[in-house]
């Protein structure tokens, strides 16, 4: 054993007692999470609406607290960005992490508190160092670096004293000097506005260096690992960092990358961990190298609560954690120490295991097709994906789809939109496998597709390589945390798509 990995498992002996305290007794935690909370913000603007001072059970809480999101949580924020204080969590929030926005808005802007950085977001990467050093007794990861591919947006100033930017940026701002020494690139390097100036940046600067782990989202990795091949001129990862052997990854499903990272990285030795992290927080880890299930992080200063998809319009339905089943799609709601009180994130997830509580990402609540009442999801969408590359040695880099509208006389159907990395041996055989796992695993869907009744065999739409790097390069969202939209109840990402390939054809 390495000598960094037996002090680092030393180190970390009291953080895993307390995991596996979280682990059996969840509720307890969770109670005490809940209670923390709201002794804090019992004096803020948003404590004295709500009666926190007078709040004893959680079910007080479900009652005096609405479920909300972003549009409905902007006034608050926005009077926590002019600098006033205690508005949701004492004191002045000094950090917003600008991500995606909303219906209503370009951007969104998520508070981050001092309590928020140090107990949620910086927590999660301290726990992967935990269980890395638990899970893998013999690895030397911590020999060397951690190349790190996150956002472009560099800290601002917008008034007062806040800073707004990516929460990469806020992170690298912050994070202690001796952690910063064990990650690559220099922040100057991380934060370069341009995705492929700071690819060819990183590429001279971590080429030469003692490269033993990275993170980020997959497939912009994927874009900057190739770019580093290319670069170099070598046939493979561990040409250029031969002790690589952990990926520490999250914001999208793996499974479609998967292949295309073994192939970079031909190694038995190369662990791959999943997180689940975000603007909002950090949340679950993968702690089980033999199970792609999460790990519910319970004691990082948030309070969970889920509440089922189909029951999206009745927030009374919101169930506490111990509350939840197996196999019912919830969208999650959180109550943290950034100031975000029964927030619904956005997100959908399945627990797969309820002792102790882990969990897989399913989707988002706004990305699914339901134009024909068939409720797809991004879950479902990736296990017929999947099958159908499976079936014909496919593999694929990008994809979103979309409903076709019914029309006249006609049927409605589905839109696939797909960039292959390779193509399948039979595009014909590739949509009928895709058609066919699809109704495995939606019988709202195979319902809508028997007989044809009211969906038609979905169509697939091959597009070049680089289709949509540079549609969302020209939206101003290339690299970073920033995602394509998988699925989507309408056309506008599939006729965006398709417009950018039409008009950069030569014909």
């Amino acid at each position: 054993m390495a000598l960094k990995t037996r002090l680092i498992r030393l180190l970390s002996a009291p953080r895993l007692r307390e995991i596996d305290r979280f682990m059996k007794h969840p509720a307890q935690v969770q109670q005490r999470q809940l209670r923390r909370l709201l002794d804090r913000a019992a004096p803020t603007l948003f404590g004295t609406e709500h009666g926190f001072h007078a709040i004893r059970t959680a079910e007080q809480f479900a009652s005096r607290v609405p479920v909300t999101d972003y549009d409905g949580f902007t006034p608050y924020i926005e009077r926590m960005r002019r600098g006033e204080a205690d508005v949701c969590w004492p004191g002045e929030v000094r950090w917003f992490a600008k991500s995606s926005g909303t219906t209503s808005a370009k951007s969104k802007f998520i508070p981050v508190s001092r309590e928020g950085l140090r107990g949620c977001h910086m927590r999660g990467p301290l726990d992967i160092v935990c269980l890395t050093g638990s899970l893998w007794p013999d690895t030397d990861v911590f020999s060397g670096k951690t190349l790190t591919l996150g956002g472009s947006r560099r800290l601002e100033t917008t008034g007062g004293r806040a800073q707004e930017g990516d929460l990469s940026a806020i992170l690298i701002e912050n994070t202690p000097r001796l952690a910063g020494r064990m990650r690559v690139p220099k922040p100057e390097t991380a934060l370069i506005p341009d995705f492929e100036k700071k690819v060819e940046a990183i590429c001279r600067e971590t080429v030469g260096q003692n490269v033993t782990a990275f993170a980020g989202v997959p497939s912009w990795n994927l874009v900057m690992l190739r770019k580093v091949l290319e670069f170099t001129g070598k046939s493979n990862l561990l040409e250029v960092w031969p002790r690589l052997e952990l990926f520490t990854h999250g914001g999208m499903n793996f499974k479609p990358y998967r292949e295309q990272y073994r192939q970079l990285i031909p190694s038995d030795r190369m662990k791959y961990m999943e997180t689940y992290n975000a603007s909002e927080g950090f949340f679950a880890i993968q702690n089980d190298p033999a199970s792609d299930d999460l790990l519910l992080m319970l004691d990082y200063g948030v309070y969970y609560e889920f509440l089922p998809v189909r029951d999206l319009d009745d927030p009374s339905r919101a169930v506490p954690l111990e509350g939840v089943a197996k196999g019912i799609n919830y969208a999650m709601i959180i109550t943290t120490c950034n100031g975000l009180w029964r927030y619904q994130i956005g997100d959908t997830v399945e627990f797969t295991s309820l002792a102790p509580y882990k969990i897989r990402i399913t989707g988002r609540t706004r990305h699914y097709i339901n134009a024909f009442g068939e409720e797809v999801i991004v879950d479902n969408a990736e296990t017929a994906l999947k099958a159908a590359c499976d079936a014909t040695g496919a593999r694929i880099s990008d994809y979103t789809a979309g409903p076709v509208y019914m029309n006249g006389r006609s049927k409605g159907s589905h839109q696939w939109v797909v960039e292959f990395d390779t193509p399948p041996d039979d595009a014909e055989r590739f949509t009928d496998t895709l058609d066919r796992a699809l109704q495995s695993v939606n019988s709202d869907y195979e319902a809508k597709r028997f007989k044809d009744t009211t969906l038609m065999r979905p169509t697939l739409t091959v597009v070049p390589p680089g289709t949509f790097y540079r549609w969302m390069k020209s939206r101003g969202k290339a690299g970073g945390q920033n995602k394509v939209p998988r699925l989507f109840n309408d056309r506008t990402y599939i006729d965006q798509l398709t417009a950018d390939e039409r008009s950069n054809d030569p014909k």
